[in-house]
């Protein structure tokens, strides 16, 4: 019999098929099993992965997701008037951006603002899920997509944290002081769900894209 050749133009698996490098579907792929596998820790008080891919914030796809189910969630709820009310006022952060400010802000600065309001954002977001399962009839479309945001800022959160967004800034000696976070409130469904959209693509766009591209990874 003939010896099986070990060395060729390229490694051949079982039945002569010819194997591939991993591909990048792949890789993202992995990134998720880390990060769900990372959240489903979390609430049993153990302790998470440490290699949670840091790039995988830096993936457009990713960010593009919660987006996607963000514009969703807030085009489903334009139109509702008789189960999106939240029957209180709730504080949430200012999506606004003024781009000149933006760009002359220090790294450190931007990146607690955008962790600050995702943090007030995910006290919002529960704070309406808490809100809409005591309703009298809640419906179970806005339950689907109130729970999805819920997932998704909890995920964002641990994202984040890859880039080191919840450290407090070290800013240079001649620099101003942080402005505190602006803030306003919303009593309805739909306006909680447009800040939210808002935020992904506007602050938190503009901060990973930013830091992914300087390397603060």
């Amino acid at each position: 019999m003939k010896a099986v050749r070990s060395q060729g133009r390229g490694r051949r698996g079982l039945a002569g098929v010819r194997t591939r490098p991993h591909s990048q579907p792949a890789s993202l792929l992995e990134g998720l099993t880390w990060l769900l596998l990372s959240l489903l820790l979390l609430p049993l008080g153990l302790p998470t992965p440490l290699d949670v891919p840091q790039s995988l914030i830096c993936d457009s796809r990713v960010l593009e997701r919660y987006i996607l189910e963000a514009k969703d969630a807030e085009n489903v709820t334009m139109g509702c008037m008789e189960h999106c009310s939240l029957g209180e006022n709730i504080t949430v952060p200012d999506t606004k951006v003024n781009f000149y400010a933006w760009q002359r802000m220090e790294v450190g600065q931007q990146a607690a603002e955008v962790w600050q309001g995702l943090v007030l954002l995910s006290e919002a977001i529960l704070r309406g899920q808490a809100l809409l399962a005591n309703s009298s009839q809640p419906s179970e479309t806005l339950r689907l997509h109130m729970d999805k945001a819920v997932s998704g800022l909890r995920s964002l959160t641990s994202l984040l944290r890859t880039l080191g967004a919840q450290k407090e800034p070290i800013l240079p000696p001649d620099a101003a002081s942080p402005a505190p976070l602006r803030t306003f409130t919303v009593d309805a469904l739909c306006k909680l769900f447009r800040v939210y959209s808002n935020f992904l693509r506007g602050k938190l766009k503009l901060y990973t894209g930013e830091a992914c591209r300087r390397g603060d990874r």
